[in-house]
């Protein structure tokens, strides 16, 4: 795969963020841009300016890791821009390491093994879910499902995160602080593009978001990724009113590239009797559905 473009994109803008007084260098005169000139950084990293003018030009195939460390140390790369720049490297080289564990998954064709929704259906005291790095919601326990109704509501059939972030009005309501969740949702789809480069739906989701939403467009062109592990969000929801949630997303070792993510309250907190009014909702609108009516 030809990756020569992204690779130049992710670079220069890593080496725009950062000042000569950041990197202890003086600032010298005529300075034109905040950040660094290629001939720091490849001092910095101590190559030659013309072999990191080719790094910065797309070419990293070969590059060995002593010199990809010695690039990240000098553009003060974080763990996920850093292992961003090995999955780069990596689909430049051709390859398939990371990708060929990650069994593709057509829309539509992927549904959770029983035990895995009974893990889900286990969890009853905050949401549960699994989705994948294109931010597709594939299962969720009975909570998670009534937390994200307007996520549900908005795509029944494919309900995807992303989508409802920047498509969906109802998402600046649901997300309180709206443009933190815009940034680590994009950062979350820049960095899966870089570790999955061969998925095409996702191509496509990036396609169609950059189509749509002006929002959208600008944060993907910041190549900015993160890791996105654990902490704490806010939430409106339409029924229980708000919600602070501590979250902890874990990697499942046995369906590579898809995150189980789980959203609890504190103990005794507002926002922990909010989550029982949200199973009490969740209950009285299931039983309200036509599916359980017909059933009775």
């Amino acid at each position: 795969m030809d990756n020569r473009e992204e690779v130049r994109e992710f670079l220069t803008s890593r080496r725009a963020k950062i000042t000569p007084e950041q990197a202890g260098l003086p600032a010298g005169p005529r300075r034109r841009v905040p950040g660094l000139r290629r001939s720091e950084v490849a001092a910095l990293a101590d190559v030659s300016v013309e072999y990191y003018a080719k790094l910065e030009r797309g070419n990293l195939a070969g590059v060995s890791p002593s010199v990809l460390e010695a690039v990240a140390r000098a553009l003060r790369l974080d763990d996920a821009e850093r292992a961003h720049l090995l999955h780069l490297t990596q689909a430049a080289d051709g390859s398939d390491a990371l990708t060929r564990p990650r069994r593709r998954r057509a829309k539509g064709q992927w549904t959770p093994h029983r035990s895995l929704q009974w893990t889900l259906d286990a969890i009853t005291a905050g949401p549960a879910f699994v989705r994948n790095g294109r931010m597709d919601l594939l299962a969720a326990n009975r909570l998670a499902r009534a937390f994200y109704a307007d996520v549900y509501n908005s795509a029944p059939k494919e309900p995807n995160l992303a989508r409802f972030n920047f498509l969906d009005p109802a998402s600046r309501r649901f997300y309180p602080d709206w443009d933190a969740f815009a940034d680590m949702c994009v950062a979350i789809l820049r960095t899966e593009a870089g570790r999955n480069p061969h998925d095409k739906d996702l191509h496509d989701l990036v396609g169609e978001l950059s189509t749509r939403s002006e929002e959208f467009r600008t944060r993907w062109g910041a190549h900015n990724v993160r890791h996105h592990g654990t902490g704490t969000k806010r939430f409106h929801h339409s029924a229980v009113g708000e919600l602070t949630l501590a979250f902890e997303g874990l990697e499942m070792a046995a369906e590579p590239g898809l995150t189980l993510t789980i959203y609890t309250a504190e103990p005794g907190s507002p926002s922990e009797e909010g989550l029982r009014l949200l199973a009490s909702w969740a209950a009285t609108r299931e039983a309200d559905s036509p599916a359980q009516q017909a059933a009775g």
